[in-house]
């Protein structure tokens, strides 16, 4: 899951606290090319406010009209863009690309049931374990299921639709340098939520990435907390071996998929060592260390090393998401 989509439940909590009618919508299936995947979602008032996004454009625009001249009245219902247009719901929108979209709009009235279920996928985002929100099509109540293993994102069974829910993607930059600005900046717009953690005031005054947190400890410190789950990525980028070993030392301690540090190869070699050494880590856990950090692109400014990283880190949170159809 994206950062965004915690955004939009953290918002949907807020809206039926204060008593709005909610649309909760969920991208079931893309066909061609679409700039969300299977999962992503919005959450939308019938006066047109809105959080999140299904296509990036023109779909949201027709479903907000809809919605603003009463229609998604029945409790669940879905959708398709593009395509034939000929399923029930469909939109007469055609997508550029020439694909088409289907959706899943669920009407949610303000009461305690609805406060539970978005409370449960909310701490499903911050937490470390994947559920799967069962939705019956004939509106009866959504539920959850335990997700024992890896799998898709949407899955379909007689008259229910499954969605895979999980830790949204998370960023834990170690150090402030030239690089992690650059880092988190791309890490942001990737839709990533992005924690960097640096004790040095005098490095804290002069990072600015809106958006982004920024923690006043030692980044192994706030690794060792529990900050971490199976869709963390954890990067060292200061050159700095006080604070990058240690960072490195917490993080093959815990679930992040991807584990990396910045430095030449020779850099790596004598860090590689001095981990072995002194670090009291194993071989196994010092081979979960990318180092040198990224692709290997030739990138020799900020930004071209950051692009390099979060490149690397996509890269490896792909191949997982597909190893685990």
């Amino acid at each position: 899951m994206q950062h965004l989509d915690l955004q939009v439940i953290e918002r949907a909590l807020q809206w039926a606290n204060r008593g709005h009618r909610l649309w909760l919508c969920t991208v079931l299936a893309t066909f061609g090319s679409s700039p969300r995947e299977p999962g992503a979602m919005l959450v939308a008032r019938q006066d047109g406010e809105h959080l999140g996004s299904l296509s990036g454009g023109c779909v949201e625009e027709d479903f907000l009209e809809r919605l603003r001249q009463g229609e998604f009245s029945e409790p669940v219902q879905r959708i398709r863009y593009g395509g034939q247009g000929e399923a029930p719901g469909s939109s007469r929108v055609r997508l550029p690309c020439g694909g088409s979209l289907e959706v899943l709009v669920e009407r949610l009235e303000p009461d305690a049931a609805t406060l539970t279920h978005l409370e449960v996928v909310h701490a499903t985002l911050l937490g470390r374990r994947a559920l799967i929100r069962r939705v019956p099509l004939d509106g009866r109540g959504a539920h959850f299921a335990l997700a024992e293993a890896p799998g898709p994102a949407i899955l379909r069974e007689e008259g229910v639709i499954g969605v895979r829910i999980g830790p949204a993607l998370r960023l834990i930059i170690a150090g402030i340098s030239p690089v992690s600005q650059a880092c988190a900046s791309f890490a942001s717009t990737l839709g990533f939520e992005v924690i960097v953690c640096d004790p040095r005031e005098e490095a804290r005054r002069e990072f600015a990435v809106p958006g982004v947190e920024v923690q006043a400890v030692l980044p192994s410190t706030f690794i060792a907390s529990g900050a971490c789950h199976a869709a963390t990525a954890v990067v060292a980028l200061t050159h700095d071996p006080r604070i990058d070993d240690l960072a490195m030392i917490e993080a093959v301690r815990t679930d992040a998929f991807y584990v990396g540090v910045m430095g030449s190869r020779q850099t790596s070699r004598q860090r590689e060592a001095r981990l072995l050494r002194s670090g009291g880590l194993g071989p196994e856990q010092v081979a979960r260390i990318t180092m040198p950090i990224g692709l290997g692109l030739g990138s020799k400014t900020p930004a071209e090393i950051a692009l390099a990283v979060m490149a690397d880190i996509v890269r490896v949170h792909r191949g997982k998401a597909r190893n685990a159809l």
